[in-house]
């Protein structure tokens, strides 16, 4: 079997996919609104939220969507922290629909400072919202969301984080931290196919929706929230990918979300510390790296490209490459979801063999 590890869609479990494979039901009939229902509670559990949460048939990135056009109106300025790719398409998405975006942009392979988050919330009292990714998979890095949380609400703003790559993986406490808005998507953690977002909402945020004037209909929390009362969805939902959170959230929590972080944390020092034993320079700062993805620098020559095709053609292990302006300058290790040390291990061995051969000289 293909060794997936790229950071998402990840692998799934045999009894996910099986439950995929189910006939339809009626998505207004009452089977549907028992399992829709039985999702939620189950999956705020792994949220740690009391908060609203709202599943919507897309990908993660229709959740960063649904996160602004719900609580913002064009006009309102918001800060934008990015620390890779993904931080950059979440204030992208904002400035789309008509918000003023200050961007706080770190070096890759950085987390974001939360003092320099205080200082531009400090000098720019208008913001209303600040937006940030957790888990950036494009770098490898971990912000550290509970610092940045103490920041933002201590500012008295609203706190909407890209969560997709970290929910389900790592310890993400939404109502601790005070998360106004937390989206996380399918295809990551949680051992699902891809295909469904998933987005809690605040007392404060649904002020925020009260009161937000961006377009917005087929991702109108509004109209999700009022249909899950019913145990409905306000559109035809991807009811194969909710049989399969069924399955899925049954075995996350049979393990338990304390030991799924703590596999994860193990899994990744795992990884990071194989990868250097090899050589290999880690882009990420080692304080911040993420334990779901080891992002690894194309240096001494090894091309980062060459070395993702031979792995997969000799090893059928899939690797991902670098995004944007990192493309082709580092590869990258996936290890989030269903993922274990042996999986990690016929990385480890495949890059051994690999490595000179894409021209790395240690």
């Amino acid at each position: 079997m293909q060794n997936l590890r790229i950071p998402g869609p990840t692998p799934c479990p045999p009894e996910v996919l099986a439950a995929m494979g189910r006939q339809m039901i009626n998505h207004r009939g009452s089977e549907f609104a028992e399992i829709i229902k039985d999702v939620t509670v189950k999956m705020k559990q792994v949220f740690q939220t009391k908060n609203d949460l709202m599943l919507l048939t897309g990908s993660g990135t229709a959740g960063l969507e649904a996160a602004v056009v719900n609580v913002l109106s064009p006009g309102d300025t918001v800060l934008g922290v990015a620390i890779g790719v993904f931080g950059e398409r979440f204030a992208k998405i904002a400035q789309t629909f008509g918000a003023n975006v200050i961007p706080l942009n770190f070096e890759h392979g950085k987390a974001a400072d939360p003092a320099l988050i205080k200082r531009a919330l400090d000098a720019n009292s208008q913001v209303k919202a600040v937006l940030v990714t957790h888990n950036e998979t494009s770098t490898g890095v971990t912000n550290d969301l509970a610092a940045i949380s103490k920041v933002v609400k201590g500012a008295g703003k609203l706190l909407m984080v890209d969560c997709i790559s970290s929910l389900g993986s790592l310890n993400v406490p939404v109502d601790e931290w005070g998360i106004d808005v937390a989206i996380s998507g399918s295809q990551k953690g949680w051992m699902v196919p891809p295909g469904m977002a998933m987005v809690a909402v605040s007392e404060a945020g649904w002020q925020a929706y009260a009161q937000a004037k961006m377009p917005r209909f087929y991702f109108d929390l509004g109209k999700a929230k009022s249909g899950l009362e019913k145990g409905q969805t306000p559109w035809t939902p991807n009811v194969s990918v909710v049989f399969a959170f069924q399955v899925a959230l049954n075995m996350m929590l049979k393990e338990g979300i304390n030991n799924i972080f703590a596999r994860h944390g193990r899994i990744g020092k795992f990884t990071r510390e194989g990868v250097k034993s090899l050589g290999l320079t880690l882009l990420a700062d080692e304080k911040h790296a993420s334990n779901t993805v080891t992002s690894v620098v194309g240096d001494h020559g090894l091309d980062a490209k060459k070395l993702n095709k031979i792995m997969k053609e000799e090893f059928d292990i899939v690797l991902a490459g670098g995004q944007g302006p990192l493309e082709g300058k580092i590869f990258r290790i996936g290890h989030l979801g269903m993922v274990n040390e042996k999986d990690i291990q016929a990385v480890l061995d495949g890059l051994k063999v690999a490595l000179p051969k894409a021209g790395f000289v240690k």
